[in-house]
């Protein structure tokens, strides 16, 4: 039966959560939760994988890590590299599972199960199966990036079998890594690259996801307009040649309808910068196209998903479910 206390943990992109989960199965599926939010610190995400993770009834535990990994069971999953920023030591190659077992094992005060890892696209979209059960495809946009789908057996080389079907982490993030973005790919996010700690890598993430959208693409695009003189009567100051002082979260500040425009005096103030009004305009408009260029190339992978699934089936109309989650989808404008 669908019922019982559970524990989830979720390893993504800025943040670490921590959630208790009770399903009460009486027919109503209830589900209530509590959860905890925890910023992930730069120190911990570049620091060692014993520093990462730290950390009376015995209790299942489900376990969201949101990086490539090769998994080999339900409960094993081996990290095949960092993204998102993440460069922890002594972590790539090994199995995340176990590294957490020997984590709680250590403290002493927990008895926990862990049952299962999952990517955050799967998790995403067996949260959103479970009330909708047309729901084929998980999609994540938020720090990063990524998508998952339901594939048919027969066309999946690597097990055996023809009959069902499985879902397939795509980790999309990654597309364009052979090159094949190069022709839309701009000198910004050519410096967006080069400047990361995995140079050519996850370049299509780069492309659209939270943490390069704002603090890089907009503030490189400022920079460089600055240069040219069009922008702030070409005066540059520290604050806009600095990385990190660009969030994406002001990107969404000055995109809003009504007060976008006083939003980005404000911020542009708070750079050192004396905006005129044009300069103002003229941030919101750049804003606004590294925004649609993001949710553009997501709209088109994400139709070419949906394309597949339609094909597999033989159908000349698809009705399919996309569950999504991120930062990025549920705080953009």
């Amino acid at each position: 039966a669908e019922d019982g206390d559970f524990l989830a943990l979720d390893l993504g992109g800025t943040n670490f959560r921590v959630l208790r989960v009770k399903v009460s199965d009486n027919g109503l599926q209830k589900v209530e939760m509590e959860n905890q939010i925890y910023a992930i610190p730069e120190e911990l995400m570049r620091g060692s994988g014993v520093q990462l993770n730290i950390k009376d009834k015995k209790l299942p535990l489900g376990f969201t890590f949101s990086f490539p990994c090769h998994q080999t069971k339900l409960d094993e999953s081996i990290l095949v590299n960092w993204t998102k920023g993440f460069k922890c030591s002594s972590v790539e190659g090994r199995d995340v599972v176990s590294l957490l077992r020997k984590s709680i094992k250590k403290r002493g005060d927990f008895d926990i199960d862990i049952v299962a890892v999952v990517n955050d696209t799967v998790g995403t979209m067996m949260t959103c199966g479970y009330d909708d059960h047309n729901c084929e495809v998980g999609l994540i946009v938020g720090t990063g990036t990524n998508a998952c789908y339901m594939e048919e057996m027969r066309h999946i080389d690597l097990v055996e079998g023809d009959e069902g079907r499985m879902c397939i982490n795509m980790e999309w993030g990654a597309f364009g890594d052979d090159g094949v973005l190069n022709d839309i790919r701009t000198e910004f996010d050519r410096e967006i690259d080069m400047g990361s700690l995995n140079p050519g890598k996850q370049l299509f993430e780069k492309m659209i996801s939270g943490m390069y959208m704002g603090e890089l693409l907009v503030r490189l695009i400022l920079v460089k307009m600055t240069k040219e003189g069009l922008l702030f009567g070409g005066k540059l100051t520290p604050d806009l040649l600095t990385t990190g002082h660009f969030e994406t979260k002001y990107v969404s500040a000055i995109e809003k309808e009504k007060e976008g425009l006083q939003k980005a005096h404000e911020i542009l103030s708070k750079l050192g910068l004396e905006p005129s009004h044009e300069d103002c305009v003229a941030t919101l408009r750049i804003c606004q196209i590294v925004s649609t260029r993001s949710a553009s190339l997501c709209g088109a992978t994400l139709a070419a998903v949906l394309r597949r699934i339609k094909d597999n089936k033989s159908v000349d109309r698809l009705r399919s479910t996309v569950g999504v989650d991120g930062s990025v989808y549920k705080k953009h404008p």
